[in-house]
């Protein structure tokens, strides 16, 4: 119950002072896309239950061909993509720490005590956030990504996400949240 109030003051808290950063993103975004610049996409969720995560969109269609837009990219590296996810944790969907929400195969495929994974709500940010911060950019330097995915990060994310399910506590929250902030601004 404390997490869902914490989660509640800080999505609303946030919201607050960066919605108007939503509200120019999105536009942006609209612009560059030449679509909605918001981005819906189902998502595994607490108990395997699916749900629509919101992002900013950051690719646009060129000749047929989906790519990273300049601004999609600026977005992507800097996070800002991610804010529409507050309102995911305003409607009780996702949490401000929990494993990052995957599409559908992975999570809702695990087996045994793995599934203890599924008994969280998927957060904005995780140990393995912070591990794979720079996912994107790993998976680009494999020759097969999709393989490198299934066989080393995601079982990787598995046991750091169990990890955190066996030991979390609220202090630990409040610890995450604070690694991601000092990793964002140095990274920024």
């Amino acid at each position: 119950m404390a997490k869902r109030i914490f989660d509640s003051i800080f999505s609303i808290t946030t919201l607050l002072l960066l919605g108007w950063l939503i509200i120019i993103c999105w536009l942006l975004a609209s612009i560059d896309t030449k679509s909605n610049g918001l981005f819906i996409q189902k998502r595994i969720g607490q108990f395997g239950k699916p749900f629509n995560i919101y992002k900013l969109k950051s690719m646009k269609e060129v000749n047929g061909i989906q790519t990273i837009s300049r601004f999609g990219n600026f977005i992507r590296k800097t996070k800002i993509d991610e804010l529409p996810q507050l309102f995911n944790v305003l409607m009780g969907q996702m949490s401000i720490v929990g494993p990052r929400p995957d599409v559908p195969g992975y999570y809702d495929k695990l087996q045994g005590a793995d599934r203890k994974i599924l008994e969280l709500k998927p957060g904005l940010t995780s140990p393995a956030t912070l591990k794979y911060a720079n996912e994107e950019t790993l998976l680009a330097q494999q020759e097969n990504p999709l393989h490198y995915n299934d066989t080393i990060l995601f079982p990787d994310k598995v046991a750091l996400n169990l990890h955190y399910y066996h030991t979390r506590t609220f202090f630990g929250d409040l610890k995450i949240i604070a690694q991601t902030m000092f990793f964002w601004a140095k990274s920024h």
